[in-house]
Order: structure tokens, then sequence, then C-alpha cells
């Protein structure tokens, strides 16, 4: 579009200088009468047009943008829609878009001697506060009535908290229950096992430690396969970015075909992720819907 730009500013006044001398120089060289070569030169302007070449640019670029968005897809712009023949890799999320991004809650351990139906209560209480996969997989999984929750709060990355009849509580990640010193060899273990056979583990824990833990597994899509193959063909790498556990993301990544899984990832580390990609391969692309993917996807080519 900037080539034809550049070009049509030469080629639109000299098309219009030619009609003129035709308009004016007919009569007076080939004796053409004046009607005549008035009627040469606008047939002239009419066929030389540069119209065409001028919009037949920008329409193909919102044609391209639009039938992306008809697909789910929001490319930043035209530049961004050309630079994807360039791509050397690209940056995938896990949930939503690997998984389908619809995890199931298939299991339930009260924990620290912690009774079950209380735990499974109150965790269901912050769950259902939060629009993340993993918390609303918690509170669909255990379908009870819940009690309401006073000062919550969303901890990017890490999971949410809040004050459950009158107890401070925090259902998050193996990764805030490690930060603060919640783990011991015992719940370690137990993760191991879970998260070895690519289960998402979410733990309530409250002023005594943690009270549960719930695995969440989710499936990976069939299109996806296809797709990490099909880039591969292409001669794009397909890296996998996510905020799960590096085993999980290793388990998911072997099944859909990805050599290269990074996970334990908080935004910011996504973020730099990417700008260490781009140091590596050059052009790289992300994909991702989540919050967390928000700096990585700012980032991205």
């Amino acid at each position: 579009q900037r080539f034809v730009d550049r070009f049509a500013a030469v080629y639109t006044p000299a098309v219009f200088a030619i009609a003129v001398a035709t308009a004016v120089l007919l009569p007076w060289l080939a004796g053409a009468a004046w009607l005549e070569s008035i009627y040469k030169a606008l047939v002239l302007l009419v066929i030389a047009c540069p119209c065409a070449l001028v919009i037949s640019t920008p329409v193909t670029v919102v044609s391209g943008l639009s039938a992306a968005a008809r697909r789910g897809i929001l490319v930043k712009g035209g530049t961004f829609l050309e630079q994807a023949r360039l791509l050397k890799a690209v940056a995938l999320d896990k949930t939503g878009t690997i998984t389908e991004g619809k995890p199931r809650l298939v299991d339930f351990k009260a924990w620290g001697g912690a009774d079950e139906g209380r735990a499974k209560r109150l965790a269901a209480a912050l769950a259902s506060r939060s629009d993340h996969p993993v918390s609303k997989a918690i509170a669909a999984g255990i379908a009870l009535e819940v009690p309401s929750v006073d000062d919550f709060n969303a901890l990017a990355g890490r999971g949410v908290e809040g004050s459950v009849e009158g107890e401070r509580l925090l259902l998050g990640n193996h990764r805030v229950m490690h930060e603060r010193g919640l783990c011991g060899p015992e719940l370690e273990a137990e993760l191991s096992r879970h998260e070895s056979q690519g289960r998402t583990i979410t733990m309530l824990a409250g002023a005594s430690g943690v009270l549960g833990l719930f695995a969440v597994a989710d499936t990976i899509k069939e299109s996806s396969r296809t797709a990490i193959s099909d880039l591969a063909k292409l001669g794009v790498a397909s890296v996998m970015l996510t905020g799960d556990n590096q085993a999980t993301a290793r388990s998911i990544a072997k099944e859909a075909g990805i050599g290269d899984a990074r996970g334990d990832l908080l935004p910011e580390a996504k973020l730099d992720a990417i700008r260490d990609m781009q140091k590596r391969y050059g052009a790289v692309g992300m994909t991702g819907d989540g919050i967390n993917d928000a700096p990585a996807l700012a980032q991205a080519d």
C-alpha cells in the first residue's frame, strides 16, 4: 500500500499532464477537431486512472482483517497481517488455546484433617467469584449453595483470595502455596502425582494451612494437533507458555506435539519469554485469550 501511494504520487500528475497535452496538442499537430481531442483526453484519464491501484490494497487488507475476525482472530492492523509471512515461531497459551478451555473437576481431597464438606463449600464460594476457567470448573464441579465473600481479590497468575465466614482464605495454584511456605514434603508428593497426569491442582488454604486439593483436567483440541503439525511443515516453531506447573505443561505439550513447553509463568514471565523468542527466532506470533496473556500479546509481532 505504501508502494502504491508513492507510485500514484508520480503517476497521477504524469497522466493528467499527458491528458492535457492530448486535448491541447492534437488539434495543432494532427488537425483533429477540438471536441474529438477533448474526448480522447477524457478517455485517457478514465482508462489510466489509478483508482483501482490505490483502492485495491486497502480493500484487500480490510478483507483479510475481517476474515480473521470472523474466525475469532484479532490482528493488530495491516502491517501485522503482512508480517505473518515472516513468522518463525508461535507462542501458544495452554488453556482455551491448545486445550478445549473447558476443564472439569476430576478429583478432590481434604487435607490436614479439614472437614471435606466445609472445604468444598468455602472453595466454591471463592471459585464462583472468579472468571478463570479452572475456578469455573471447581465451582461447577462442587455445585453447592455458597456463602458470600468479602474483600475478594484476584492474584494474577496465582489464584484468588477473600474472607468467607470471617476467615481469610486463599484458593490458588502450586506457585502461590509454595511462595507462602504452605507446601511440605507430603503435599509436594501428592501434587507431583497429579501433575504427572497432566492435571492442574488448585488448593484451598486458611490460617491453619492447606485445607483441600482440587484436581482439574482439560482435554486437547483435535484441531491443535493438526495446527501444530501444519506449522512445523511451514518451518514455524511452536512454544507453549502457560501459568500451569511445568509437569502439566510437559504432559499437555507432549500430547499436542510441542517440543518446547514452559510452565509456571506469570504475565511478566510470558512477556520475557516472547522477547527471548524474538532474539532467537526473529518474527514471533502469540496466541492466547486471558488477561495473563495481554503483555505477551502486545509484545509479539
